[in-house]
């Protein structure tokens, strides 16, 4: 027996958190009827999502993928933009591990296994991610200092765990900034508290995991071994 949120997680439909938020709007039924958050189910219970029967026990993937500029971070756009789903060549429905902005770029992991997306999502597990960032005008010593030791941003204190000078123009800067972070835009929102505008953002690591060799737009499945490696984080 498992929790219903578990199984329809692990089927790939959708996160966990989701699947929670679907229980308490009376849209999942278990064997007929309305389903309740928590309630345990087994193979032989017949789960409907949304009026459609869950297809359970769907083979998990993963992939990383080296986002291009202009693509949604979802698995659906109402207004028919292009996906990250959509770079992928699979007939498993998938879905992203967290966002990137529509004008950010760099490494996102899509998979159909909520379970692996909830430990990486879930803010104890202090996943680390690694962006590097062109920033309008020059960060003072100062501004770097106080950004180094922590900055508030929505009542919440962002410290870095790594924070790196890479380039300095006249009018622009190259700030290597890694993060255990997961907040919306969290870091055009560190940038803007000290007054610099964000111009371009790239994701470069996710935990252990770096974009290597891929080109933008490109991916490729992540092997067994790094998979176990991303459950360790639990």
């Amino acid at each position: 027996m498992e929790r219903l949120q578990k199984v329809i997680a692990n089927s790939g439909l959708t996160s966990r958190r989701k699947a929670e938020e679907l229980i308490n709007s009376g849209k999942v039924l278990v064997n007929g009827k309305i389903a309740s958050l928590g309630m345990k189910v087994n193979d032989s219970d017949i789960i409907m999502v949304n009026g459609e029967v869950l297809e359970k026990n769907e083979k998990k993937v993963y992939y990383m993928l080296n986002k291009p500029r202009g693509v949604i971070s979802s698995a659906s756009d109402e207004k028919n933009r292009k996906t990250v789903v959509s770079l992928i060549d699979t007939d498993i429905r998938i879905y992203p591990i967290g966002r990137l902005d529509y004008d950010t770029t760099g490494l996102l992991l899509l998979t159909n296994d909520g379970e692996l997306a909830n430990i990486l999502m879930h803010p104890k597990n202090e996943v680390e991610k690694t962006y590097i960032a062109k920033i309008e005008g020059n960060l003072t010593p100062q501004e770097f200092y106080s950004l180094k030791k922590g900055i508030m941003i929505e009542d919440r204190k962002v410290i870095p765990t790594r924070l790196k000078v890479r380039k300095t123009t006249i009018d622009s800067q190259i700030i290597e900034i890694s993060i255990i972070e997961g907040r919306n835009h969290i870091i055009k929102k560190i940038f803007a508290a000290l007054g610099h505008s964000v111009s371009k953002l790239k994701r470069e690591s996710y935990a252990f995991l770096s974009l290597g060799n891929l080109k933008s737009g490109e991916y490729r499945e992540l092997t067994l071994k790094e998979v176990k490696k991303l459950y360790s984080f639990k």
